[in-house]
């Protein structure tokens, strides 16, 4: 199971002492990519416990969807003529 994520930053998140809550116990950072707090875990990657292996998913709107095929730039300006697709 893979998952596509949109991130729009460009650089690194620095952590400094105000991001850690000591209420809470433990920092995890999200490797899933569905966090609301992103950069930090809050248990939404239990949203994919169920994602089948060999299949690639996209989460829009709080809803996955199967990805049937990922197309370039490239490819997309291929099938159509060298013209690019907006």
């Amino acid at each position: 199971m893979t998952r596509l994520v949109e991130l729009e930053a460009t650089g690194p998140r620095t952590l400094d002492p105000s991001d850690i809550d000591d209420e809470k116990g433990d920092v995890a950072v999200c490797q899933c990519g569905l966090s609301d707090s992103f950069p930090f875990c809050d248990g939404s990657h239990r949203r994919t416990e169920d994602e089948d292996d060999g299949e690639t998913f996209v989460y829009e709107d709080g809803e996955r969807a199967v990805v049937d095929r990922v197309v370039t730039e490239r490819e997309a300006e291929d099938e159509n003529g060298g013209e690019r697709e907006d």
